[in-house]
């Protein structure tokens, strides 16, 4: 068993899951290019959605590598929006999702956030201002730690001293590799408490998205140098393991989820992945939903979400008299 169809008409989806206005610096699709969580605060007025899903439509010589890029996505998580599409053939005038619509993850919105299933970063300034970039982390048998640490440096033009445990993969590798084309951190490096940890750019930008580093973070070159003077020394990092997000916008329960990271492998080999239990959920689903809503949940959509992974809020509650519910607050 592989994917999942999506069940139902593309402008639909985009319509539902359109909540413009919220506080965000993330490229929308026709760009080609805080929220609150506490329980206290009613729905009603509660964003903890950003973004707007895009649809764009290919061109003859386009690659999803190639359009991920443009519209500041990952590889996997645009594979994943996008099932039975070919990463490397699309298509001319082929329909492709853009998720740029992001349920805010459900931890203190302070500093740096990184979800590594999102195969994604949250930058919570000082502001209020939220900033999200697609990243790319640890693979297989070099996965980037969970917790929390700090940014105890900042580095442009940084040099690369390769560890011990990468240069016995790799005996041609020097001691150090200096600045330029060459050096994979890129052209700039923000150092973690954690030794040999950093978030950094690459020379390699097709890696962005996806699991393919020995443990550090990567940001493509162009968001790196913006980022890269926003964030100042000390800024708390948190490292997570959320494939499942819940949120509120516009009186809409939003519910996403995100390919496990086993998953996320099986999407770069094979362009799909086999479907994963997932426990908790209805759970989860009623918390967020509270006492007041918890007849109205859709239970089907719940279970497509689930079943699907395809990484972007959808509504999880009945719609009542042709409206989408609100809350008794």
């Amino acid at each position: 068993m592989k994917w999942v169809s999506r069940g139902f008409a593309m402008a639909a989806l985009v319509a539902a899951v359109s909540v413009g206005g919220m506080s965000t610096h993330v490229r929308a699709a026709e760009d080609a290019g805080d929220a609150a969580t506490e329980e206290a605060v009613p729905v009603t007025v509660r964003n903890d959605v950003i973004g707007e899903l895009g649809v764009y439509r290919t061109k003859r010589d386009d690659t999803l590598h190639e359009v991920a890029r443009r519209f500041n996505l990952g590889f996997v998580e645009l594979v994943a929006a996008n099932p039975g599409v070919s990463a490397w053939l699309p298509g001319e005038g082929t329909e492709v999702v853009l998720p740029t619509a992001h349920i805010l993850p459900a931890v203190p919105h302070e500093g740096i956030v990184i979800n590594l299933p999102e195969l994604r970063l949250y930058y919570f300034s000082e502001d209020g201002s939220v900033v999200t970039h697609p990243v790319g982390v640890g693979r297989e048998g070099w996965e980037t730690p969970l917790g929390i640490t700090k940014v105890v440096r900042k580095k442009a033009a940084p040099a690369w001293y390769p560890p011990e445990s990468i240069r016995a993969e790799k005996p041609e590798l020097p001691k150090v590799v200096p600045a330029g084309p060459d050096n994979p951190l890129g052209e700039y490096a923000l150092y973690f408490g954690w030794p040999r940890y950093l978030l950094h750019g690459t020379n390699k930008p097709y890696g962005v998205g996806r699991r393919v580093s020995s443990g550090c973070i990567r940001l493509y070159p162009e968001d790196i140098e913006k980022f890269f003077p926003m964030v100042p020394i000390g800024t708390k990092v948190m490292v997570i393991n959320e494939p499942l997000k819940l949120g509120w916008a516009n009186g809409m329960l939003y519910m996403e989820v995100h390919p496990r990271l086993e998953q996320a492998n099986q999407i770069e080999l094979e362009g799909e992945m086999e479907p994963v239990a997932m426990f908790g959920v209805a759970d989860a689903v009623r918390r967020a939903a509270g006492d007041d809503m918890i007849a109205r949940i859709d239970w089907e959509a719940v279970a497509d979400a689930v079943a699907q992974r395809h990484g972007y809020p959808v509504p999880v509650l009945k719609k009542t008299d042709g409206r989408q519910t609100a809350s008794k607050s």
